[in-house]
């Protein structure tokens, strides 16, 4: 395994670099199509929320693919490569294993705990699956990764350490105030109809919001939200769909407002928010969790306007506390990650000791068509019997030295056991490289559509 994770996030980076560099979703197919036609990179995948960029790949050379993967980073995120690289962090290995777990149990969020991180770990392995840029090794870790997430929320408490970012969001533009009491009979404006905005809307209705208005840009995913928060049994809030012309007017009316869209320019203008404000009294709540920002900044010095958004979400997150729980995630991240190592290290053996049995194999074959052209006269019980006892004394040869070797190779440096192996028995490389492309292939056939 040459695991190697080339990013930057919120702890590495200013929210105006993380604004700057974020990637559209054309950008990151792109990006990883680029990946593996650079020479170091076999197989890829990216991570990109709205406070992380992050290119995972399995590398032949570590120090040729961090300039690699720095330098595509840098070209398509728009960001020179200079001003890129002081922000940028490094994992390898086993490092990178411990980074990407330690993602998916939300310790490396803004907010400690939150969970949807899970959502955009899934998605991120969907790419690379769609795409055919994730193999073996990247299949593996995200699967992995997911399953560690929930097993840190489900057996600790990490979900209590924080909460979603809509909702510390929510808590910040509250002021102290209990967010439902805050909430309750106000009319709220939600701008997109993607994950965020649909979390955002969702948890607008279970604080108590009057009335939800939903603008995208498509209709059809708008009305969809609509649908969901109306139907019976769910919410109960009142909600409609408009369209994004229509945003100006539902301004005036709105409340609370949350934008979280994928577009590259402001959707809320300064002069949008002055004209709203206008000869209304009630003050507006914005909340913007796009990255780059949807709403102008200019509307924190409105008077009446009170505007949350990621780089404020930063600034408070810092001193929010850390459950105890986070002890016990840590724990947890550090087992599966040992864990990881090992399942790896075994695997990478597997395809010697496959090629090892399948050599042992055509020699007793061999044997066994000798023996039949020297004594002709056997019977077929006979030369069954015989082609079994040999099979037996092979088997029971082989065995130890397999386990034990599968043992070994677990164990941290035990790759060196692999080329061991190939040397003592003199295995043709290439049978090997053959082992090794068909778990490959029957492993992009199993993983697919599975997340």
């Amino acid at each position: 395994m040459s695991l190697l994770v080339v990013g930057l996030s919120h702890r590495s980076a200013p929210v105006s670099v993380l604004e700057r560099a974020s990637l559209a979703p054309d950008t990151q197919a792109k990006l990883l199509q680029d990946t593996l036609a650079a020479e170091p990179a076999a197989e890829a995948t990216v991570l990109a929320t709205c406070n992380r960029i992050e290119l995972y790949a399995d590398v032949d050379k570590f120090h040729a693919g961090v300039a690699e993967l720095s330098t595509l980073l840098a070209q398509h995120s728009g960001v020179g490569l200079e001003e890129l690289t002081p922000y940028l962090y490094v994992h390898y290995e086993d490092r990178a294993v411990h980074h990407l777990f330690s993602v998916a149990c939300g310790l490396d969020s803004m907010v400690v705990g939150e969970g949807q991180i899970l959502g955009q770990i899934k998605d991120t392995l969907a790419l690379g699956q769609e795409l055919h840029t994730a193999g073996r090794l990247l299949n593996d870790l995200f699967q992995q990764a997911l399953r560690v997430g929930k097993r840190a929320h489900s057996e600790t408490g990490i979900d209590r350490a924080g909460q979603s970012l809509v909702t510390f969001g929510l808590e910040q533009l509250s002021q102290g105030t209990d967010v439902t009491e805050w909430a309750t009979g106000k009319k709220a404006l939600v701008i997109g109809a993607g994950s965020m905005s649909s979390l955002a809307a969702a948890t607008l209705a279970r604080v108590g919001v009057s009335e939800i208005v939903i603008a995208n840009r498509t209709a059809a995913r708008a009305d969809r939200l609509v649908q969901i928060l109306t139907e019976p049994g769910s919410t109960g809030v009142a909600a409609r769909a408009v369209e994004m012309a229509a945003v100006g007017d539902e301004l005036t009316r709105a409340d609370v407002v949350v934008s979280c869209t994928g577009a590259t320019g402001l959707v809320l203008t300064g002069e949008a928010v002055e004209t709203a404000m206008r000869g209304r009294t009630a003050p507006l709540a914005l909340l913007d969790l796009a990255m780059p920002r949807d709403i102008d900044a200019a509307a924190h010095r409105m008077a009446g306007v009170r505007l949350v958004d990621i780089e404020s979400l930063a600034e408070a997150s810092a001193d929010a506390p850390m459950a105890a729980d986070v002890d016990q995630v840590r724990s947890i991240v550090s087992d599966e990650v040992a864990a990881f190592g090992a399942a790896q290290r075994a695997a990478h053996i597997t395809p010697t000791v496959v090629a090892l049995r399948t050599m042992a194999a055509d020699v007793v074959a061999g044997e066994v068509a000798r023996l039949e052209g020297r004594l002709p006269d056997l019977d077929d019980r006979q030369r069954a019997e015989i082609t079994q006892t040999v099979r037996r004394v092979v088997d029971k040869l082989l065995h130890a030295p397999t386990v034990r070797v599968k043992q070994l190779a677990s164990e941290p440096g035990g790759a060196g056991y692999a080329d061991a192996l190939r040397t003592l028995f003199d295995l043709d490389p290439e049978a090997v490289a053959s082992v090794s492309r068909a778990d490959l292939n029957d492993a992009d056939v199993k993983n697919r559509g599975r997340v």
